[in-house]
């Protein structure tokens, strides 16, 4: 995962904001569905860093999920 979507998950987890994260985790999730839709590029190592991004947002609301009284 890229630092800035490090400080940009950990930032929104730390606010509790969960419709932010699940905003963001809405944005990667369509730009990955336009990006496997390309054709004529190579666009995996694209791809494979927006999977990623995806996997921390998830993580991050997870982080929310688990917090009791919060």
């Amino acid at each position: 995962m890229s630092s800035a979507m490090e400080l940009i998950v950990d930032g929104y987890a730390r606010l509790k904001d969960r419709q932010s994260l699940e905003d963001l985790r809405m944005h990667r999730q369509r730009l990955a569905v336009d990006l496997k839709a390309w054709e004529g590029f190579d666009c995996r190592s694209s791809i494979a860093q927006v999977e990623q991004d995806i996997a921390a947002i998830e993580a991050g609301l997870e982080s929310l999920s688990g917090q009791v009284g919060g």
